[in-house]
């Protein structure tokens, strides 16, 4: 976890954020990475029961259950702090999109014990929730000051915003995570699938890789231009819109403290040093 630098992730995209922000953001991120690692490279992520079992509590921890052992403790706290003076659309968005994480694990266990890889379409479907950063859009409106109502979150470039930075965010991780993965066998990752599909080198994938990645940025900068023409022709007020407005000048600030941080991070830059005797070091904090 020291060589994730969960710290410079988290200053890197809310650059203005308070101390206090800081703080509780970068342990949303730290847990957060813990549940990665467990379900990417631990037991629990090859077995679809245990899994299953796994996600099921955590959901129902997030929705108030009552917490056994250290993971889920650590969720039901972090909930209450971020959760208790938000607004109801806010919280119900910011569960929405973390159950919608939190499964997808889920999926990757049956897919991996059915055999099965997806495919290059579905597999971006599945990153855009995997990869976790719409919970850490959820948590930007925090430290922006500001909480947007359902008709803001329901125009269609401001979903297409939001997915073009998840989607930018998604590939970039893949990117820098291919050694690592590969190491573990793991196969949810775009690189891999390029590879496999095109029967390519890993550096003509990487290469390709590449291109989609400026594709993307290029979505970004489109859906921030139609998400102003949307906010002048729905006649949206002047508080909603500066919040979107906000959003727009974060966005693209937070798409590029996302890619300096994978340059910057062990965690990416340092595949040797991937602990391949400790996969199940994690398994015990998700016991009851």
């Amino acid at each position: 976890m020291i060589r994730t630098r969960p710290e410079l992730w988290i200053s890197l995209i809310f650059p203005k954020a308070s101390q206090h922000h800081l703080d509780l953001f970068c342990q949303w991120l730290f847990w957060a990475f813990l549940v990665d690692d467990e379900f990417d490279d631990g037991p629990a992520g090859r077995d679809p029961l245990m899994c299953e079992a796994a996600i099921t509590r955590l959901v129902d921890v997030f929705d108030g259950a009552e917490p056994r052992g250290p993971m889920e403790q650590a969720l039901a706290g972090l909930r209450e702090r971020t959760c208790r003076d938000r607004s109801p659309q806010w919280n119900r968005q910011f569960r929405r999109d973390t159950a919608a994480w939190l499964w997808t694990y889920y999926a990757e266990a049956v897919e991996r014990a059915a055999g099965q890889v997806p495919s290059r379409v579905d597999f971006v479907k599945h990153r855009r929730d995997s990869v976790a950063m719409q919970p850490f859009l959820d948590l930007h409106e925090i430290t922006a000051g500001i909480d947007l109502p359902d008709s803001a979150r329901s125009l269609p470039a401001y979903i297409a915003l939001r997915n073009a930075v998840t989607d930018h965010s998604g590939l970039c991780n893949d990117i820098c995570s291919f050694e690592k993965e590969a190491a573990l066998g793991y196969e949810h990752n775009a690189v891999r699938l390029i590879q496999r599909d095109r029967g390519s080198t890993l550096q003509e994938a990487v290469d390709e890789a590449g291109i989609q990645l400026a594709r993307i940025a290029e979505r970004v900068v489109r859906a921030e231009k139609e998400l102003i023409e949307e906010i002048d022709a729905a006649g949206i007020g002047s508080t909603t819109r500066a919040a979107l407005e906000r959003c727009v000048q974060d966005y693209r600030s937070l798409v590029r403290g996302d890619f300096d941080y994978h340059a910057r991070a062990e965690r990416y830059t340092r595949p040797d040093l991937v602990e391949l005797d400790a996969r199940n070091s994690m398994s015990q904090h998700f016991a009851a």
